[in-house]
């Protein structure tokens, strides 16, 4: 199998220094290699069953084992393939994409280190860790690989491993947050805030702006909290777990998603809440809300968890933003358990991937929960969803069938005309068919061989009408984002570049 085995999700002893390492150099590699393969190196015919690949700013020939989860780097120098370890990987990728783009950069290849080092830290904490009993936070703490076309998905912005370790969702952690006291001519709030006002109780003169710890100590404040601006007032009484986008958690007891500011950069971002994100939040997210509500009125019962209001100081917006979602209880069907798609991809246990007996039955019921609330959103309301992998959740029933989509993040979200038709719909065939559909759709066909998932995925965007559904059905290719070019050449995070990828839906 192409996919590196899960790391176990029980509670054993930690696993021996020489095996942690072995593993966190297999779980790095993979999705750099994803990126230097898909965005760089020229396929040639394989060699002894294995896939080649030669790299034509330098010349240099990289053969791996696998195709959805490279693995086994070798390069072919005096006559001999040579085994590449991480180090070395990073070297190679390095040389060949100053050779490639005229360009150096020194950030991304620490960036890579760094996101190895923190999967071995992630390995070495989960064996000793307890996995939460829900299946829905097991599916949104397992992403130990993270992004697989990311040349460093769990790069931690470089601080040492006690700084962000107790609060890594890979680790099972959970926490609660910091009660913060805002003095009330300071406070900047739009929508719905009251479920912040629930967390505890705030003095006179103040009202209550919850924390994330990390964030705490990533931002300096002292002048804040010596003038009298800001208080502390404790933590939460109860623990709140982070979900895979680390800077969002979830209270179950509360049912309620917050989502905060880390100034940290992870994956393609600093993770702010940007100022000009959260003042378009309203418009936005109100949109999506009306989208889904018309679709589920008309045709089924996809939901969107809305990000219905925030709540910031004025000196130090972005800093100290704090987003508030919906909970699960209000939109997931009675009797099915919601579950993060990234989840399914990367395994975790108790998965209904691994348990699925009739594969083209789950994968059918799964593209009909999945397709057509991200179509009906654009053709009938001009809304873009970002509905990659991480921002979609499905829910299945007790038989592990889904049922149900359920969309989040308006902070990602498109709306025509603010970007070409054009743009938005290669942005949302990116997300929900490159990004998504392709990886589920691996990890189904991978657990059972000769199955075929690309038939019944033509059919369910045959169905519907749109003529941009169509046209995709006889393009011959698939926008693929180029993660690793996009870090090299500095661009801004939020940018989008593409390359064309064959594509599947073509039969």
């Amino acid at each position: 199998m192409d996919l590196i085995p899960p790391p176990a999700d029980g509670t054993p002893a930690a696993p021996p220094a020489d095996d942690v390492e072995r593993l966190a150099d297999a779980y790095a590699a993979a999705p750099l290699l994803n990126c230097l393969l898909r965005e760089v190196a020229e396929p040639l015919p394989p060699q002894d069953g294995r896939p080649v690949h030669r790299l034509p700013a330098g010349g240099r020939l990289l053969r791996v084992r696998g195709t959805r989860r490279p693995t086994e780097p070798e390069v072919y120098a005096d006559g001999a393939w040579h085994r590449l370890g991480h180090t070395d990987l990073v070297k190679l990728v390095a040389e060949e994409l100053r050779r490639h783009t005229g360009l150096s950069n020194h950030e991304l290849p620490a960036e890579m280190i760094d996101s190895r080092d923190a999967v071995a830290a992630l390995l070495t904490a989960r064996a000793g860790a307890t996995p939460p009993d829900d299946p829905y936070l097991r599916s949104e703490q397992c992403l130990v690989t993270g992004h697989p076309h990311h040349p460093a998905p769990k790069a931690r912005g470089g601080g040492p491993v006690t700084g962000w370790l107790p609060y890594a969702p890979e680790a099972h952690a959970r926490f609660p947050l910091v009660l913060l006291g805002l003095r009330e001519d300071a406070v900047v709030e739009e929508g719905d805030t009251s479920a912040l006002d629930a967390l505890g109780e705030a003095p006179p003169g103040y009202r209550l702006l919850p924390a994330h710890p990390w964030q705490l100590d990533l931002v300096d404040l002292d002048r804040a909290f010596a003038d009298g601006r800001l208080i502390r007032l404790g933590t939460t009484g109860f623990d709140t777990w982070p979900t895979a986008a680390i800077r969002t958690v979830y209270a179950p007891g509360r049912d309620l998603f917050l989502k905060f500011s880390l100034d940290v950069r992870i994956t393609n971002d600093i993770r702010r809440l940007w100022r000009h994100d959260l003042l378009g939040l309203r418009r936005t997210d109100t949109a999506v809300v009306h989208a889904f509500a018309a679709f589920s009125a008309a045709a089924g019962s996809a939901a969107w968890l809305s990000d219905r209001g925030y709540r910031t100081a004025d000196f130090a917006f972005e800093e100290l933003a704090v987003l508030v979602r919906d909970g699960l209880r209000d939109h997931v069907r009675p009797g099915a358990t919601p579950l993060l798609a990234a989840g399914l991809v990367e395994g975790f246990a108790g998965s209904p991937l691994d348990a699925a007996p009739d594969p083209a039955a789950w994968w059918e019921a799964y593209l009909r929960a999945v397709v057509p609330p991200a179509l009906a959103a654009f053709a009938d309301h001009g809304v873009v969803l970002e509905a990659h992998l991480q921002n979609t959740l499905v829910a299945v029933d007790a038989d592990g069938l889904p049922v149900q989509a359920l969309f989040r993040d308006a902070e990602g979200v498109k709306l025509l005309p603010d970007v070409p038709r054009a743009a938005g719909w290669e942005r949302l065939v990116y997300c929900l068919v490159v990004n998504h559909l392709t990886e589920i759709a691996g990890a189904l066909a991978e657990r059972r061989p000769g199955f075929d998932p690309w038939p019944a995925a033509r059919r369910e965007f045959a169905r519907h009408p749109l003529p941009e559904a169509a046209q995709l059905l006889g393009a011959p290719e698939l926008p693929g984002k180029t993660n690793l070019l996009l870090r090299w050449t500095g661009a801004d995070g939020a940018d989008a570049r593409y390359l064309p990828l064959p594509n599947p839906l073509a039969g």
